[in-house]
């Protein structure tokens, strides 16, 4: 067990925005001892183009919470609709509760740039909690946090209005299969929806025992893309060594609205590397 015990919020969208863009690195916390929390805040009842609504929001809590077991964490979804997540009073007011009852060292959100609606919303709620959290007298039954927590976005590939900035890059190679078997649980999502969205359905094994081996190879190369892209971060981080034979990566970048993540706070926030 570590001497001490970090507490790692990580908030998605959707079901399986956690684990997807964070799923290795909750995998390696928990692996340490450490609490995560993933949340969803909508409850994906949009997700499909053969299901929807009730039924299919109980199918990805259900997704959901089996891809949690697999990486070791807590994993919830919260009842917003899927495409409807606004930033509104309510739902900021519904984010400052869950982050003072979890009490994080450390939240992952999205960045506020991105395709979706709901991820560029889940983005604005965290980064409109995050002074609000230590304010008495808002959502006042729930006790205020007397410090910010640090905040730091998930990687995407995103240009515009400025691209990604890795200001830590950690190593999964020894999580990558538990996070493959999270995505694996999400079956409404990696083998129906995203293939029917994405017009490649037909490449999807009608046998269930062949689905988790195409799921693994059909993602393979795009897990791969961020280490590529951070090569040089990793040989500083992990020395030339290891730098160079590392394959899959989860890469985040520092938010200015929580408390400032230091060269003096990161290795503790990230205990991966050794140091």
């Amino acid at each position: 067990m570590p001497d001490t015990t970090l507490n790692i919020l990580i908030f998605g969208a959707h079901p399986d925005d956690p684990d997807f863009c964070a799923g290795g690195t909750g995998a390696l916390y928990a692996r340490q001892g450490h609490k995560v929390k993933m949340v969803s805040l909508t409850n994906g009842d949009a997700g499909h183009h053969e299901q929807g609504g009730a039924p299919l929001a109980w199918r990805r809590r259900l997704e959901a919470a089996a891809a949690g077991a697999a990486l070791g964490v807590e994993y919830i979804t919260l009842d917003v609709h899927d495409g409807a997540l606004l930033p509104s009073l309510e739902n900021r007011n519904m984010v400052i509760a869950i982050i003072r009852e979890f009490q994080p060292d450390l939240i992952l959100v999205h960045r506020p740039n991105d395709y979706h609606p709901d991820h560029r919303y889940a983005s604005q709620l965290v980064q409109d909690a995050s002074y609000m959290v230590t304010v008495p007298n808002v959502v006042s039954h729930v006790p205020h946090l007397r410090t910010m927590p640090v905040i730091a976005h998930l990687w995407d590939h995103f240009q515009k209005p400025y691209p990604f900035q890795a200001d830590v890059v950690v190593a999964i190679d020894e999580v990558i299969e538990q996070k493959f078997d999270a995505l694996h649980c999400h079956t409404s999502q990696m083998y129906e929806w995203l293939p029917y969205n994405g017009r490649y359905l037909e490449q999807v094994p009608t046998d269930l025992s062949e689905r988790r081996a195409w799921l693994h190879e059909h993602y393979d190369h795009r897990l791969r893309r961020a280490a590529d892209l951070y090569r040089d971060k990793l040989v500083a981080i992990y020395g030339a060594q290891k730098g160079k034979q590392i394959q899959y990566v989860e890469a985040f970048e520092a938010c200015e609205y929580g408390t400032p993540l230091t060269a003096e706070n990161r290795d503790r926030l990230f205990p991966f590397f050794g140091r």
